[in-house]
């Protein structure tokens, strides 16, 4: 749960940051170079899915983490109460090393995100409009929407 709130923050933060940079940038003439640019948007477009790819890797990696952990509980809560303690010890320490890895891996992507919407706004309003991370984000936060007014009305 923890971490899929954490990867809410990340990516609304990015798509704010994105969206107050795509609001005040100049906007790009059309020139008749059409072939150079649609070169470079495919290049582009490329690296988008490349991002997302590592993401998702990054995501599944958190998952399998967390199943580990979880099995390393269930070994720990069945273990005699002698074995607990150094049980109990090895999976905080398990923890760090996976939280202190992942908080590195998470740093450097936002910063590769980060340059790559920054690029996205130096070739357009267009380009950033047809980012499949923009898209897949967008699509998250109407989802994330969509689960809270859910949520809200449950609660009534």
């Amino acid at each position: 749960m923890s971490n899929r709130t954490f990867s809410n923050i990340i990516i609304r933060v990015i798509f704010s940051l994105a969206l107050i940079m795509a609001i005040w940038a100049p906007g790009q003439s059309q020139s008749g170079k059409n072939a150079p640019k649609r070169m470079m948007d495919d290049k582009m477009m490329e690296r988008c899915q490349v991002m997302m790819d590592q993401k998702q890797k990054m995501m599944t990696e958190m998952k399998a983490q967390d199943a580990d952990l979880t099995a390393e509980v269930a070994k720990m809560n069945n273990a005699p109460d002698k074995k607990k303690l150094k049980l109990l010890a090895a999976i905080v320490t398990h923890m760090v090393e996976n939280r202190t890895f992942m908080n590195a891996k998470i740093e450097k992507m936002q910063e590769g995100m980060m340059m790559h919407m920054m690029q996205h706004m130096q070739m357009g309003q267009d380009s950033m409009s047809n980012c499949p991370m923009m898209m897949s984000l967008k699509n998250m936060d109407d989802k994330t929407a969509y689960e809270h007014k859910e949520h809200q009305e449950s609660m009534k």
